[in-house]
């Protein structure tokens, strides 16, 4: 070797630095960066230059002014006289409501669906075959109008179809008989929550028991009906006390131009539900029957070889390990049934879609309502998706 040159590492080869892969694949990575973030800046830029011109720069302090609108149906105490920050509140907590309820609605239907779409019956598995195969190549928004029309046939108040004097429909919804609180209400209270913490700890204290023995067994239906059994208790004997049902049930009463008592769910509440229900349910039903299909022949084997009947093998030894097939699908059709309640805006319900388009156009506020529409949305959808990933986390199988 002469003396003066660089001494290289056998197999090791110099390389400049402007031929080497890794250093030109960070510059190119950067220049697309300040390419990107160039772009947005002239975008960000043209837009408020011509909200300046048109005196509308982007501000939030439309929030505290008075709405002047009215919202047919809220969860919360509303009227025109409140803020468009309520107002927005209100559309957010009409959005949540129907998909709470829709969630649960459409995993029961969707189970039941998946379930007769494996059974032996013929006439049940092609009934089930026919409902998935006409709902789902049936695009929700015109489902949606068809319930709401369907809804509007039914005869004026005043001509209510009586359903056994605890329901009655008419073209303005639906009034239903309702629970209603009583004197001893908070009472009652106090038991039911009795319930609830006892029916925590028998839980608890069981699954505990379960680890230190290494044996499989089932604790929540127990704990479920122990405190079902307390809050029970406490309602009979809250009644033996006071002579006075801590709960009763308030049943409408036709006056003149409306009911009395109970409770009336609107057309547009009924169509968006039954919609979203009826069409999200086909599409977890598949996935309820293709999870149950992924589990093993031999585990129905295994379970006929114990004795089991077919109901409590799908029950004990079949769903729950479909589960863990039909958990991440599930997760997608739980956020798709969120987001499509934002259809709602065709049939008048008041959801958050609809409160922020009005909200928007009598504000001119385009830029912040949207801003806030989209970190609603993405708000429910991301704490729906923390929830189902816990969940899907529990019912992993952990290898010793």
């Amino acid at each position: 070797m002469a003396v003066g040159s660089p001494s290289v590492p056998p197999g090791k080869i110099n390389i400049p630095f402007y031929r080497d892969t890794r250093i030109i694949a960070i510059i190119v990575q950067v220049v697309f960066a300040i390419l990107v973030i160039a772009f947005v800046w002239f975008l960000y830029s043209n837009m408020i230059n011509g909200l300046r011109q048109a005196n509308l720069l982007p501000t939030f302090s439309f929030l505290s002014v008075p709405a002047g609108f009215p919202i047919a149906e809220s969860v919360i105490e509303y009227d025109p006289s409140m803020t468009y920050g309520r107002a927005f509140i209100v559309g957010i907590l009409n959005t949540v409501r129907v998909a709470v309820i829709g969630i649960i609605l459409a995993t029961l239907l969707g189970l039941i669906l998946g379930i007769a779409r494996l059974s032996d019956n013929w006439l049940l598995r092609n009934v089930a075959l026919i409902y998935v195969e006409i709902v789902r190549n049936i695009p929700l928004l015109l489902q949606l109008i068809f319930w709401f029309s369907l809804t509007r046939l039914f005869p004026r108040i005043q001509e209510s179809i009586d359903v056994g004097g605890l329901m009655f429909l008419h073209n303005r919804g639906i009034t239903l008989a309702w629970p209603q609180a009583g004197n001893d209400f908070d009472t009652w209270m106090v038991w039911v929550y009795a319930g609830i913490v006892i029916g925590i700890v028998f839980y608890v204290v069981r699954r505990i028991q379960f680890v230190r023995r290494d044996r499989p067994g089932v604790a929540l239906p127990y704990a479920l009906l122990i405190a079902l059994g307390i809050a029970l208790l406490g309602f009979l004997v809250t009644y033996l006390t006071n002579g006075v049902w801590p709960v009763s049930l308030s049943v409408p009463v036709l006056q003149r131009f409306n009911f009395e008592g109970g409770v009336t769910v609107t057309n547009s509440f009924a169509a968006l539900l039954i919609g979203l229900v009826i069409y999200t349910a086909v599409f977890i039903g598949e996935i309820v029957r293709s999870g149950i299909q992924a589990v093993s022949k031999g585990q129905r084997e295994a379970a006929r070889a114990l004795g089991l009947t077919p109901g409590q093998t799908m029950r004990l030894v079949i769903l729950p390990q479909a589960l863990r097939v039909i958990i991440p699908p599930l997760t997608s059709q739980y956020l798709n049934l969120t987001k499509n309640s934002s259809l709602a805006i065709a049939i008048a319900y008041p959801d958050l879609f609809y409160v922020a388009n009005t909200i928007n156009n009598q504000t001119g506020q385009a830029v912040p309502v949207i801003l806030m529409l989209m970190a609603s949305y993405l708000s429910v959808s991301l704490l729906t998706s923390l929830f189902m990933n816990w969940y899907n986390r529990r019912i992993q199988l952990v290898e010793r």
